[in-house]
């Protein structure tokens, strides 16, 4: 009997993920077959996501909202596609890149040959957004530090998802209340975390 299931992730508990509920939510998955994790994306040593391989089996759909909640490593994403499509045999759903849907019947060796590209690029710009972000972090922090700002106890860390949604947010891309939305952060925090972010995002 053919199981449906759905893998959401976030980098961290001050990240909110009712986005991708909401998207799942549509699906009508039943609620035990729904993992959701708070953790970073570099390893794949996660307790939630090791609970749903051992329940996955052949013929099984998996949803997961794009290829980077599987990871931000180039290698570790590719890897574990292989294991899920290859050893485990179940078929995956991208949300937001239907073409890479291994249920999608490739009709020539060039379908085949553009899906394993386009999974292969999306892999390398995970990998590569977080060595960006990482660089700018790692960048912010020598400029405060040049400038004699006394940093406290800063967070060590921000994630991929909070750095776009400020960006689009100081952009005008994002309402403010969408912001607030998408973070799950009320406003003043949403205000201490762009504050945090100026640096980075300059």
């Amino acid at each position: 009997m053919q199981d449906i299931f759905a893998y959401i992730r976030v980098s961290s508990d001050s990240q909110n993920e009712a986005r991708q509920l909401k998207e799942i939510a549509k699906l009508k998955i039943p609620k035990n077959n729904v993992f959701i994790e708070k953790t970073s994306g570099k390893s794949f040593n996660r307790s939630k996501y090791n609970q749903l391989l051992k329940r996955l089996k052949n013929g099984d759909i998996l949803y997961i909202g794009s290829i980077d909640r599987l990871g931000r490593d180039y290698s570790g994403i590719i890897k574990e596609w292989n294991r899920l499509t290859n050893e485990i045999k179940v078929i995956i759903k991208v949300l937001d890149m239907p073409l890479l849907n291994t249920d999608r019947k490739a009709s020539s060796l060039i379908d085949k040959f553009v899906n394993d590209i386009v999974l292969l690029t999306l892999a390398f710009q995970a990998e590569q957004e977080w060595q960006n972000i990482k660089a700018r972090q790692k960048a912010g922090i020598a400029i405060a530090k040049e400038n004699g700002k006394h940093l406290g106890r800063p967070k060590t860390s921000y994630s991929e998802n909070e750095i776009d949604i400020v960006k689009k947010w100081k952009h005008g891309m994002l309402s403010l209340d969408d912001a607030m939305e998408k973070l799950g952060r009320k406003k003043t925090s949403l205000y201490k975390l762009a504050g945090e972010l100026m640096l980075v995002l300059k």
